[in-house]
């Protein structure tokens, strides 16, 4: 069996959590079948089973296109050099609406079957319109048709699978739930502390911190707000960078601005940090703050809990099936507007509480520990990838016939 990916993100080009899913999906997957992972970029590597090509639209001529339609016709176009050469594989496997135009030529032009993971929905993004103008109408066409045509889909999360079946026409026989994962040997709790010494982090006093994009979705915003109920000798580091639109990095900037000029131990990391580094900065952090208004599965919470941190996480998504409440971290309610849905109807409420949940495991070392060591466990007993490449196998092996 051959399975081909289409991914926008693969290493070293990763800005999110679907890139994180296909890197390690792709490797466990290789030692089980061959796998060709087609991305946006200029990789071309290959090691035994696993196979990797970058594509780009770096000719593609955009003067005069309004800038936020120009991700999108790069996007089409890329997507189209994708399905160019050979194509020999018996399934295509997509990743976020970025890839997804890809696969539906690949299962008009060739007649390959489609299997396509949900890592988000365009439905429930709408701020993406800051960013994508008209071209968010795009994408949500591009995701709907990919979706409504596909042989099989893959939700991320009890809670995506059943926001896939409200939002789109898809037989729900053909939805199947495969949690994200983690490399546990990789993630894992480590005493070096070369990071800290980078980012100026103080070793001898306790931080919250935030691993994330500035993206509405990930609500560091909210965060930033909670910081003045957040207590005085608790240090906050903000491992914040690549933002969605200028509007957005522009307010980041500003709303941290404000924070500093009251007290000094806010520390923002504006840059997409190393693997090695974002480790360090797990491992030796007293809680893990996951503020998302809106989160299909919430990789970035596995991956504090792997390093044996306590989380303090908004109550949404598949953030609830990941994070358990009093055991290996706090759930915090995220009352929604109703007229601008993934909105915070009471934002400042929402910033005490994720303030109150800090405070009190800031206060109880005893507890920060239990749920450190239980939120490991639930990792290893949950997330662990090698599991998750065989349920992937056996999916494939349902749509083609080779199960029976």
């Amino acid at each position: 069996m051959k399975v081909l990916f289409y991914t926008r993100e693969y290493p070293p080009y990763v800005y999110g959590g679907a890139g994180v899913h296909v890197e390690y999906l792709a490797r466990e997957l290789s030692k089980l079948m061959e796998v060709e992972v087609r991305c946006f970029g200029d990789q071309d590597n290959s090691a035994e089973q696993l196979c990797i090509l970058g594509f780009n639209s770096d000719s593609l001529s955009l003067t005069d296109t309004k800038a936020e339609l120009a991700p999108i016709f790069k996007t089409l176009t890329t997507c189209i050099q994708m399905n160019s050469g050979s194509m020999n594989a018996d399934l295509v496997h997509c990743h976020t609406w970025y890839a997804q135009f890809a696969g539906i030529l690949s299962k008009l032009c060739y007649g390959t079957p489609l299997v396509i993971t949900t890592h988000s929905l365009e439905p429930l993004r709408p701020w993406k319109r800051e960013q994508l103008g008209r071209g968010y109408d795009a994408s949500s066409w591009i995701e709907k048709t990919a979706l409504e045509m596909a042989d099989a889909v893959i939700a991320v999360s009890q809670e995506t699978k059943q926001d896939v079946l409200k939002y789109f026409n898809v037989d729900e026989k053909k939805v199947s739930v495969i949690y994200n994962g983690i490399d546990l040997d990789e993630y894992a709790v480590t005493t070096d502390t070369q990071a800290l010494d980078k980012f100026g982090i103080d070793k001898s006093k306790p931080y919250v911190l935030f691993v994330g994009r500035i993206t509405r979705q990930k609500g560091i915003i909210h965060l930033v707000n909670a910081i003045k109920y957040i207590g005085s000798d608790t240090q906050i580091v903000l491992c914040a960078g690549a933002p969605d639109t200028e509007e957005i990095g522009r307010e980041m900037k500003q709303r941290v601005g404000e924070v500093q000029k009251t007290r000094s131990n806010v520390i923002w990391i504006a840059e997409m940090v190393s693997k090695k580094d974002v480790i360090q900065l797990y491992s030796h952090a007293a809680v893990f703050c996951c503020p998302s208004i809106y989160e299909p599965f919430g990789i970035i919470n596995i991956e504090a809990m792997a390093c044996k941190t306590a989380v303090v996480a908004s109550s949404v998504g598949g953030i609830k099936e990941v994070v358990v409440d009093g055991e290996t971290g706090i759930l915090v309610p995220l009352e929604q507007e109703t007229t601008a849905p993934f909105e915070a109807a009471r934002p400042d409420q929402f910033a005490r509480d994720l303030a109150n949940g800090i405070n009190r495991l800031m206060s109880d070392k005893k507890l920060r520990e239990s749920m450190g060591v239980l939120g490991r466990k639930r990792v290893e007993d949950y997330f662990d990838w090698k599991a998750i490449a065989q349920q992937t196998q056996q999916l494939y092996k349902k749509i083609l016939g080779h199960d029976k």
